[in-house]
């Protein structure tokens, strides 16, 4: 597993653009604002059921990492971390290319997500400033 994917997750977290733990992944989950829901690779299968359950009958995107618990914890500062979600669609699309394992669906579906939060960033940024210069008629 390549280094930048849990830099990704550190950036994410040192950035305020990550869910960690069970019961924030969910509150973000049921908000609809978990664009990436990551799970270790030892952690438990009840884990990786309520982590599907959390993105069932949504867009939300559920991967499992090739990494342990411990390296998921030891990058954002706590002991052991076996579950983490993103909030933010264009980091999430980076962790993903990152990964060695393609996962082409979750790509596509963040991608998409990523390209709309792009658009409506620009449309604000528009909005900005036609009211500061004061619409033209």
């Amino acid at each position: 597993m390549d280094n930048r994917t849990l830099n990704y997750l550190a950036l994410a977290r040192k950035a305020g653009l990550a869910e960690l733990g069970e019961e924030p992944v969910g509150a973000a989950a049921r908000a609809g604002k978990a664009h990436l829901i990551l799970v270790a690779a030892d952690a438990s299968d009840h884990t990786w059921r309520r982590a599907k359950s959390f993105a069932a009958g949504t867009d939300q995107q559920v991967l499992r990492l090739p990494v342990s618990k411990e390296e998921m914890g030891f990058v954002v500062g706590r002991t052991s971390l076996a579950i983490a979600a993103l909030t933010d669609p264009s980091l999430a699309l980076a962790l993903t290319e990152s990964l060695e394992t393609p996962a082409p669906q979750v790509r596509e579906v963040l991608a998409a997500k990523a390209e709309k939060a792009r658009k409506h960033r620009q449309e604000a940024k528009a909005h900005q400033r036609n009211l500061r210069r004061g619409k033209k008629k």
